[in-house]
């Protein structure tokens, strides 16, 4: 049940001023808002799209004041202690009338902008316990009383965070948790087509986006579009020689090619190296904003004109926040994560071993290519958040010599071997996930190895994983597949027979078959030794155009159906779904009864053969069935079902509202019962 409610709540779209209502059908105070998203996905816009509608009197006139404070802003306090009151009026001036006890009666929404910014460690366990809003204390102590309900409970709260972040935050603390998706495949469209008047140049960008996996998906950020558009648009309009960019390392190459004027000048190639020395620097550490002294370690010098050159204006920006101090960022994460890869690979092409060493440790296997890559690979797969992961895949762009030519005046050119590239290849495919983390690594840190692969312009891993058959895939092969399913539109056929897939590895894939970009048509995961023949399968879950799906012999039991009753309200084209020789129990059969009962269920064929399901899990068949005009035929076979509970079905045949043509039962020591 838990499951179901989470995974409904996570599908049900809710506008950024409705962010504390509750769901139709909720009776919950909702107090504090973690909101998610990548870096550059539109986190910021939301909360300042909410604040000016309430500040024109267009929405949420109840509340009485609401303060935006970013955490770009609150790292500049620092070491200095103030009352929450001091803090407000620090910030808003406007707000110096205030007092203690308006505060405290009125309705207060406060917007922390950035948790993922913060140079704050939030000790939810051991700060001191602040109740009062003029009481003095750090801002990190404020910030968690105000998150627990200590500090003015009856304010609202509204958080915003990459991912990565979010969970600093305890769960218990966290009353609903949101997360901005970015464009949809039509918005996608919709953004090019609206930047230029030129119908031919929009088409020719489309379909070369479309055709291009790693970029489609990528471009449901905002700014990567732009990145995009930047980067085709240039290159269509001059009419450049050359393919265009198929990689998101290729993209970000040209990108950074364009922006230099052809030749990088000597003055803009030492400014764009200590801007990498930044990124990767901070990277490491986790941050995106950066201070003049921050500048100044990695030797930038702020008033000078170069800094500001005209190959910078378009990757690095300044802002005036508290105290007009500066703050200075890169337009988008994922261009401090390139220019940190470049900087690393600038290190490595120059022999700089003090900082690879600073960075990886000493080595004594030599400094081969493909050595120097797996190493950056062990170093990302052991991260808890994966802040490495999107720069590893950088790097193994990088080592491709078509991408190097690009950022000649950046990168000495290596003589990438043949046999370098190829055991770089071999290296990734033989990587074990877990081997590298003492926890179970997640899966996003697997599904990188993939896309690195992707980045390395290898395309026989869509091969390999077509052919997956009595492979005894795991959990973290599953993650992989998923992303392969997420990924590639020409992928219609799967085979996973003989692979022994348990609850958690069938709600992954089912993360990779919900994907509006999986095109697969047939999924064969019969693992019960051949009591099925593989005819045409065709899919389950709520993005696909299949009708037939198959787990027989999959070790599924009552979790996994929240996952399949969901699907079963969201799929109107799963007409046949074989659920054979699992135990799934009578618990199993209620959630897939409230699934059947959704007016989306189209489902024709159930079989249930040998799930344990007993009296009880007939009634809530039965009860699914009164209201399912489409299902003709159920199969109980092999099941503990007593008299009482085949009566209970057999009588529902009766019903007008019962379209059964077919209802089998076969006990160990019953006959069989068939009802035509």
């Amino acid at each position: 049940e838990t499951t179901s409610k989470m995974e409904t709540l996570h599908d049900t779209p809710i506008r950024c001023q409705d962010i504390f209502k509750p769901l139709p059908g909720q009776d919950t105070h909702i107090r504090v808002v973690v909101t998610q998203g990548v870096a550059g996905i539109g986190k910021t816009f939301s909360v300042q799209k909410f604040t000016l509608d309430w500040a024109e009197g267009l929405e949420n006139q109840h509340v009485s004041l609401v303060v935006l404070l970013s955490f770009r802003e609150l790292n500049l306090i620092k070491d200095e202690r103030y009352s929450l009151l001091q803090l407000l009026r620090v910030f808003h001036p406007t707000l110096q009338t205030v007092t203690a006890e308006k505060l405290a009666v009125c309705e207060v929404v406060f917007i922390f902008d950035g948790l993922d910014e913060s140079r704050f460690l939030l000790d939810f366990q051991n700060n001191e316990v602040v109740s009062d809003v003029t009481q003095t204390s750090s801002v990190d102590v404020l910030l968690t009383n105000l998150i627990k309900g200590n500090l003015l409970p009856s304010a609202l709260l509204w958080i915003t965070s990459r991912p990565a972040a979010a969970n600093q935050i305890p769960p218990t603390c966290v009353d609903r948790v949101t997360e901005v998706r970015g464009f949809t495949d039509l918005q996608k469209e919709e953004y090019f087509r609206r930047r230029s008047s030129d119908e031919e140049l929009c088409s020719r960008i489309i379909s070369h986006i479309k055709a291009s996996r790693s970029l489609h998906i990528m471009c449901h950020i905002p700014v990567f579009c732009w990145i995009t558009a930047t980067v085709l648009e240039h290159m269509l309009a001059t009419d450049q020689r050359g393919e265009l960019p198929k990689s998101l390392t290729d993209m970000y190459s040209h990108f950074l090619h364009d922006r230099s004027q052809q030749e990088l000048m000597e003055t803009d190639r030492e400014v764009l190296l200590k801007l990498g020395r930044l990124a990767f620097e901070h990277l490491e550490k986790g941050n995106l904003m950066f201070y003049q002294e921050d500048l100044e370690e990695c030797g930038l010098d702020v008033t000078e004109a170069s800094v500001y050159s005209g190959v910078c204006t378009e990757i690095f920006k300044t802002e005036c926040v508290l105290f007009q101090r500066k703050v200075y960022c890169f337009v988008h994460l994922s261009i401090q994560e390139f220019l940190a890869a470049v900087y690393i690979f600038h290190c490595y092409t120059n022999g700089d071993m003090e900082t690879l060493e600073t960075f990886l440790g000493k080595d004594d296997n030599g400094q081969s290519l493909d050595a120097f890559l797996k190493r950056v690979m062990s170093k990302s797969l052991k991260s808890n958040n994966g802040h490495l992961d999107l720069f590893v895949r950088f790097l193994h762009g990088l080592s491709l010599e078509s991408n190097q030519r690009l950022l000649g005046g950046l990168l000495v050119q290596t003589e990438s071997r043949a046999e370098d590239i190829q055991r770089a290849i071999k290296n990734l495919k033989e990587i074990n996930p877990d081997q590298f983390s003492p926890f179970s690594v997640s899966p996003d840190r697997s599904i990188n190895i993939f896309h690195c692969l992707m980045e390395m312009n290898d395309l026989s891993v869509h091969q390999d994983i077509q052919e997956l058959s009595g492979c005894g895939l795991s959990k973290t092969h599953c993650e992989v597949v998923a992303s392969a399913l997420t990924s590639n539109p020409h992928l219609t056929e799967l085979d996973l027979s003989e692979n022994k897939l348990q609850d958690s590895e069938v709600k992954l894939l089912s993360a990779g078959l919900e994907s509006p970009n999986c095109r697969l048509e047939t999924l064969r995961s019969d693992l019960g030794g051949g009591f099925m023949a593989t005819t045409k399968n065709v899919l389950l879950f709520s993005n696909m155009i299949s009708s037939f799906f198959r787990l027989r012999f999959c070790r599924l039991s009552e979790s996994s159906c929240a996952s399949l009753a969901w699907a079963l309200k969201s799929n109107p084209h799963l007409t046949e779904l074989d659920l054979s020789h699992n135990n799934l129990q009578d618990s199993g059969v209620k959630l897939l009864s409230a699934g059947l009962e959704s007016l989306n269920c189209r489902l024709e064929t159930l079989r249930l053969t040998e799930c344990q399901v007993t009296d009880e899990g007939c009634a809530s068949l039965a009860s699914a069935l009164k209201s399912n005009p489409h299902l003709t035929e159920l199969d109980l076979s092999e099941n503990k079902l007593q008299d009482p509970g085949v009566k209970l079905l057999s009588d529902l045949v009766e019903s007008p509202n019962c379209r059964l043509k077919t209802l089998s039962f076969i006990g160990w020591s019953q006959v069989v019962a068939v009802l035509e």
